[in-house]
């Protein structure tokens, strides 16, 4: 009351100009905020694609391996052909029942037992018993898998619905193993019901402890409500997908009695699931996307049980691989080649699609070749001599000039095959086209071109799909005409991304729904849960810089030339990018990967200082060691399959088989008595036994930032 005039409009000028530079300091500290919650992002994102493409390297060099050698180092392909082809069924299908049937149940047993066919009760009675952590009895997972591929055997390719029958359908994306996420969407829409209908757009499994409940409740309401329950395919619904990223391992630790027969009955579960829904013969839902060769026509009348896996290669033989070398050969040897023959060359590769497999025109960039060497770094596949891409030309001499020939249109079940792996395994992108998916190593990206074109031909307006974490749960790109919606969240670290699902009403106008499953997160602020995030990425790409620690010091050393040990931003960005093949932004990244020198220069070394080897067993060199550290997951792989009873144990000998394996995909050269001394030396109680678990463990990186920080706390 006592100030003058100018000094209240003195001090309301103070107060304005505070409020302004308060606002500026929140505006730059969220933008900071957001730019390490993107990088997190796309570090979690790269990581994750860039195991993909190893798994569909691997799925590669396994098909090639069966398909062109009959012995190698006397029983190679055997270990794997029971995995890769498919499983002759010897029993009827009344024989088989029976056998279920008489399963005993002990008296002990306290979980749900179901009686078919299901009833509401069966299905409230198991997600009460799985909120309390029970296990459903073998008995009751093999009738229920028995039932639900009875069921499937019926349904079409594409299922057709309509919204005039209820008052809105629920779409769910990926759920990857993730129960809470599950049970918490059935809380926040209800369940299952004629009046309250579901699709689920595949990716029910892998990734998450909890895969085998999932596929057990969904099963169950698909065979309680069939004509308001439906189940599309994923890429994950692949029974060699499923050896590396966790379902596999998670049957045969909960139903180690019965967990071999279920995996057979998976794969022909999996393999019966549709390929694709349409709403109203106006929304199209499939799991990952659509190709420039994609027709609907066509993907209906395809024998989809007979792609057991899509990373299942089709047949190469080793002659037709030496024949369309040798015609490439020759062709290059030649001095000339017509005008006439180079404009057909141009218009057939300009009329080729933007696909790499193997001698078609789809558009399906399927799978990655067998590496040949330990030396091959490259995270993009290699080009494979077994997959010719259908733009190449034949070129066949004709008198002084080549004559260029199209490939041979490829048999029906490789069009089939490639339609598939379209369907479960591509991205959209902004740019128009259609492009190999050479991030994950299959499928294709597709543009808003290719989109409309799709959208088009076949009366529809929307497509909707999965395949994609995106950190709110749901995103629309190709103006609006393509949703991504994904159901797991905090997929990659707690706190890291919303799940989401999608409701559509007669209007097909699409109403999204958020949530996240939340326990230790709800009390931190959004500085820490960014912080927690972050730090899982940078640890996970750490351990990607040393796995690679040869390649990269060796690339850092070709730019030091007087050897300081130091080389500027942009080389190091360079090489790094060049080496793990992730496109990160890694200038940015940098100040959290290595530090500078006096003179501004990255002291490359410092990459690698916050994390050490564990503890190899001695027989193993440093250089054999990092290969181990790079790929542990493939030898896991490997050996998974050669561990027939999932025991956790082999013998010397399949130890020996694995190595053999192992040293055969990566071009790694593995004396007898190294491999004799490496078995030795870990069989800990000589029992002629190895614990692989043990060994694994030997190889593995320790963060020392996170040892020191956890003796702190």
């Amino acid at each position: 009351r006592g100030c003058s005039r100018s000094t209240r409009v003195l001090f309301h000028e103070y107060s304005i100009k505070a409020a302004i530079l308060i606002q500026r300091w929140y505006r730059r500290y969220v933008a900071h905020l957001e730019m390490r919650r993107r990088y997190t992002w796309n570090i979690f994102q790269s990581i994750e694609y860039a195991g993909e493409q190893d798994q569909l390297q691997l799925s590669s060099f396994f098909s090639f391996m069966l398909d062109n050698f009959t012995h190698m180092n006397g029983n190679g392909p055997d270990l794997i052909s029971h995995l890769l082809d498919s499983v002759v069924d010897p029993l009827t299908e009344e024989v088989r029942q029976l056998k279920y049937e008489q399963i005993v149940v002990p008296e002990s047993y306290c979980g749900p037992r179901l009686s078919f066919p299901l009833s509401v009760t069966d299905t409230n009675a198991l997600l009460s018993a799985f909120k309390e952590e029970q296990t459903l009895h073998g008995k009751y997972v093999l009738q229920l898998l028995y039932e639900t591929k009875k069921f499937l055997k019926q349904m079409p390719n594409i299922i057709y619905l309509s919204t005039s029958y209820a008052k809105e359908i629920t779409i769910c994306g990926d759920l990857h193993g993730r129960l809470d996420d599950l049970l918490l969407i059935f809380y926040k829409n209800g369940l299952p019901s004629a009046e309250n209908p579901y699709i689920f757009n595949g990716d029910f499994v892998d990734r998450g402890k909890k895969s085998t409940e999932i596929i057990i409740i969904l099963f169950a309401f698909l065979l309680l409500y069939p004509d308001h329950m439906h189940l599309n395919r994923g890429n994950h619904e692949d029974h060699i997908m499923n050896l590396r990223y966790g379902f596999t391992r998670e049957v045969m630790q909960k139903y180690k009695t019965h967990g071999r027969e279920m995996l057979q009955l998976l794969q022909d579960v999996f393999s019966l699931l549709p390929l694709a829904t349409v709403i109203d013969n106006k929304v199209l839902i499939v799991h990952g996307g659509i190709s420039d060769k994609i027709d609907l026509d066509f993907l209906s009348t395809v024998e989809r049980h007979k792609v057991k896996s899509a990373l299942r290669l089709p047949k190469r033989s080793v002659d037709h691989l030496n024949v369309h070398a040798n015609i490439r050969s020759s062709s290059r040897q030649s001095g000339r080649t017509s005008r006439a023959s180079r404009r057909r060359k141009k218009h057939i590769t300009k009329q080729g699609s933007c696909s790499s497999s193997s001698s078609s025109s789809s558009s399906s960039s399927s799978v990655c070749s067998p590496r040949v060497s330990s030396r091959n770094t490259s995270r993009r596949p290699p080009p494979s001599p077994s997959l010719p891409s259908p733009t190449d030309v034949l070129q066949v001499p004709f008198l002084d000039s080549f004559v260029s020939l199209e490939p041979p249109e490829p048999p029906r079940d490789e069009l089939e095959r490639q339609q598939v792996v379209d369907i479960l395994w591509s991205d959209p992108k902004n740019q128009s086209g259609c492009s190999p998916n050479s991030f994950r190593g299959g499928g294709c990206y597709f543009g808003p071109d290719v989109t409309q074109a799709l959208l088009q031909k076949h009366g529809l307006c929307l497509l909707i799909r999965s395949h994609e974490c995106k950190q709110e749960g749901y995103e629309l790109c190709h103006n609006g005409q393509v949703i991504t919606i994904f159901s797991a969240s905090n997929y990659y670290e707690e706190g890291s991304n919303r799940g989401a699902y999608v409701k559509l009403g007669p209007e097909l106008v699409p109403r999204f729904f958020q949530y996240q499953v939340s326990r230790s997160t709800r009390k931190l602020t959004l500085h820490q849960r960014v912080c927690v995030a972050e730090g899982s990425a940078l640890r996970a790409l750490k351990e990607k810089l040393y796995a690679h620690r040869s390649d990269l010091m060796a690339a850092f050393q070709q730019y030091d030339i007087d050897n300081t040990g130091r080389i500027s931003t942009s080389e190091w960005a360079q090489v790094v990018e060049s080496v793990l093949r992730l496109d990160l932004p890694w200038r940015t990244l940098r100040p959290r990967l290595a530090r500078l020198g006096a003179d501004g220069n990255v002291e490359y070394e410092s990459c690698f200082e916050d994390i050490s080897p564990g503890e190899p067993i001695p027989p193993v060199t440093p250089n054999l060691a990092e290969t181990l550290y790079r790929y542990r997951t493939d030898l896991e792989i490997i050996f998974n399959i050669i561990d027939k009873d999932h025991s956790g144990q082999i013998s010397i000998e399949e130890f020996r088989q694995t190595w053999k394996l192992f040293s055969s995909h990566l071009g790694v050269a593995v004396n007898d008595q190294t491999i004799d001394d490496m078995a030795r030396s870990i069989d800990f109680n000589k029992d002629g036994s190895i614990d692989f678990n043990e060994f694994l463990e030997a190889f593995r990186v320790v963060h020392k930032l996170v040892i020191k920080e956890q003796q702190q706390g």
